[in-house]
């Protein structure tokens, strides 16, 4: 009988399976049954924006992390899929630092041409997954919100990928429960002119604290002070933005800090994390790590060792996203379709623990960039998928650091070149910090809608 593959989400990660088998198909060979179960109406995971937090329109946890006015923090020329080029969905030059509507009709771009959105069951969450020892298939009980019908059916292989950026971590701190203001976590962010006018406390000294603070500086916030468990960012920020270590209490509109330090505040965004949460899995299948370059237990960071039938994307610490999630999926797809022999459990062990040892060892950014780059490189030199230069990658990501050191509110006016078609980034029509219009139609636009134009 042919094989059935379950995918679970069609965000990037999903999405990068089906394309892995679909190139397969087009080249000749014959592929699995697939079937993705995706909880949301439309593919594209976290970049597929939606205004609801807390729970969705079917009584779920709101599975999306992604705010309005969110640009990428990372160059795009780092994330480019090898086998669809900016250049080509777009059909032209354009900046290195896109906001999320462009980001996510690029990933839907690849996948409509490709033609796999009839292998995608929307409106359906994965309630539970069970591996029976005898059959050696799973049994995946689903739920579809259109035809309020749970149901079950059986798969050789299943493929988490869900992410692990929706379920927050959200520590406690000290007279929370009394605070005159609002507390939210960054799961729950989703418009910075919210921010407006108020003394803002983020949280946090990681990417999302970088990225909520600075969007909360951009719409208008009177004040921003962030707040480090272990180190500050460093960056060299507005003055009107001040780092402090961590948070000790609040005691009305005042927060007090480590240092002795307090604050007027009137909101406090946890920039605190998230956690790797599979609530549809049992124990003995369910991966348990925190946000790491190399969780354990994953052989080349994707076969779940006890059981290599079932395989996770995307569960790494990201300095590498899309490209990444690709050659996880390649490899996967070989996997599956017999290409690639697994080894023993022991060896896969052994391969898994070499792994980690060197990742313990890593200090510095670049270290971890180019430890995730061979990871990568290794991946995709055992596959067909097409090759490209992670040393220039790797170069860029290393610009890139160097540029937000230089400039934190202005690295996104910086351009880089395409490691993909050579192409150089042309510079966007209106810098960063003045524009306040993310819509795909503003940023396509030959020159920014006058009414759009920063006055300040």
């Amino acid at each position: 009988m042919k094989q059935r593959v379950a995918i679970i989400g069609a965000g990037p990660c999903g999405l990068a399976q089906l394309r892995a088998f679909q190139s397969a198909r087009a080249g000749g060979a014959e592929i699995p049954e697939l079937v993705c179960f995706e909880k949301q109406s439309d593919w594209g995971g976290m970049w597929n924006y939606t205004w609801r937090t807390g729970l969705d329109e079917h009584g779920e946890a709101v599975h999306g992390s992604m705010y309005r006015y969110l640009w990428s923090n990372g160059p795009k020329e780092c994330l480019e899929f090898a086998d669809y080029s900016f250049d080509e969905h777009f059909g032209r030059p354009m900046g290195s630092y896109p906001p999320r509507e462009v980001l996510w009709d690029y990933i839907k771009g690849r996948v409509e041409k490709a033609g796999v959105r009839p292998w995608i069951r929307f409106n359906t969450t994965v309630r539970g997954v069970a591996f029976d020892a005898e059959s050696q298939t799973f049994e995946v009980t689903a739920h579809s919100y259109e035809q309020d019908l749970t149901y079950s059916e059986t798969f050789d292989y299943v493929v988490v990928a869900s992410g692990h950026f929706s379920t927050p971590n959200v520590p406690y701190f000290p007279g929370f429960e009394s605070f005159a203001g609002r507390v939210l976590h960054a799961h729950d962010f989703r418009d910075a002119l919210e921010f407006k006018g108020k003394d803002v406390l983020i949280v946090g000294g990681s990417y999302s604290a970088e990225d909520i603070g600075s969007q909360c500086f951009k719409y208008g916030a009177r004040s921003i002070t962030s707040c480090y468990r272990s180190a500050p960012m460093g960056y060299k920020w507005p003055e009107n933005w001040e780092e402090k270590p961590l948070l000790t209490h609040v005691k009305g509109s005042t927060a007090f800090f480590a240092d002795g330090s307090s604050r007027h505040i009137d909101a406090i965004i946890l920039c605190t994390g998230y956690k790797h949460h599979f609530p549809f899995l049992p124990e003995e299948l369910r991966l348990k790590t925190g946000n790491r370059l190399w969780p354990l237990n994953l052989y080349k960071g994707v076969f779940w060792e006890q059981n290599p039938k079932l395989i996770y994307l995307g569960m790494q610490d990201q300095w590498y996203s899309f490209n990444m999630f690709d050659a996880q999926a390649w490899y996967a797809r070989d996997v599956i379709l017999g290409r690639i022999a697994l080894p023993d459990f022991e060896r896969m062990q052994a391969e898994d623990l070499a792994w980690r040892r060197e990742e313990e060892t890593l200090e510095t950014a670049q270290q971890m960039f180019e430890f995730q780059g061979e990871y990568i490189r290794q991946l995709i030199e055992a596959t067909d998928y097409p090759s490209f230069d992670i040393a220039e990658v790797n170069r860029t990501f290393l610009e890139w650091k160097h540029d937000k050191y230089e400039n934190i509110m202005g690295y996104r006016d910086k351009c880089h070149r395409s490691l993909i078609t050579g192409t150089m980034a042309t510079p966007h029509h209106t810098p960063w910090l003045q524009a306040l219009d993310d819509s795909l139609g503003a940023y396509l636009a030959d020159s920014p809608e006058p009414s759009m134009k920063a006055t300040g």
